[in-house]
């Protein structure tokens, strides 16, 4: 595994549209509703489903989806969810141990470093 770590070339451009595809922020908006909004998961999930629907049919990401856009399906829903849209928000907020925020990241390279030396 040293070597291939060695040998690696990252492309963060090729990664962070990897990372786009599907709709990986549409559990954040479930999320935000079931918070913000106080409904129940299930009714946040179908509204998630129709908003990632209409995403789809524009060809646009959940945070460049239009707030008019948004509106349409869930009438209560205000500018604050662009703060969960992006990716950078959703991959920040996985802060529990072994999650995708920076300072996991980083532990969990520090650990792996050491453990292959």
């Amino acid at each position: 595994m040293a070597g291939m770590m060695s040998e690696l070339t990252i492309d963060p451009e090729a990664m962070r549209r990897a990372a786009e595809k599907g709709y990986p922020t549409a559990t954040d908006l479930a999320d935000w509703i079931v918070a913000r909004l106080e409904k129940p998961f299930r009714a946040a999930h179908a509204i998630a489903g129709k908003v990632v629907a209409r995403a789809e049919a524009l060809g646009l990401s959940l945070d460049a989806l239009p707030i008019a856009e948004l509106k349409k399906i869930e009438p209560k829903i205000t500018k604050d969810v662009y703060k969960v849209l992006s990716l950078e928000a959703s991959v920040n907020a996985r802060t529990s141990e072994g999650g995708t925020a920076p300072v996991r990241v980083r532990e969990q390279i520090a650990f792996w470093k050491e453990r292959l030396k």
